[in-house]
């Protein structure tokens, strides 16, 4: 079996993790991780978000995302398969993932106040 070696939580620091999440796709990725809440292909993530992507450039933001902290990667078979490191990244910055949770595009967009013509 392959082993994925990522960052021990308290080695990731905050620049690092701020910098893969100011990639909007990055940013989309996350959200997409904690939506599914458990172990998921990054390709089969995506297909709800409307981001569309090749599949090294999917490789590319799911290793920055790994390096940073922020993912755990598990190989099953010919396939990688990824979880969010919620809740040690909450412990490590404490509301951070919290924020992009209750922040995300959809909540945003659904408290905005309605335009009026």
């Amino acid at each position: 079996m392959t082993e994925v070696i990522e960052p021990a939580i308290e080695t990731v620091t905050i620049d690092v993790v701020l910098s893969a999440l100011a990639d909007p796709v990055r940013l989309t990725l996350v959200r997409a991780f904690d939506a599914a809440g458990d172990w998921t292909c990054g390709s089969d993530v995506l297909k709800d978000t409307g981001v569309a992507i090749g599949k090294s450039t999917l490789s590319h933001h799911i290793k920055v995302l790994r390096d940073a902290g922020l993912i755990r990667t598990r190989v099953s078979g010919i396939r990688r398969l990824v979880t969010l490191r919620y809740d040690e990244v909450e412990q490590r910055f404490p509301g951070l993932l919290t924020m992009l949770r209750e922040h995300g595009p959809a909540r945003a967009a659904a408290e905005s106040p309605a335009s009026t013509p």
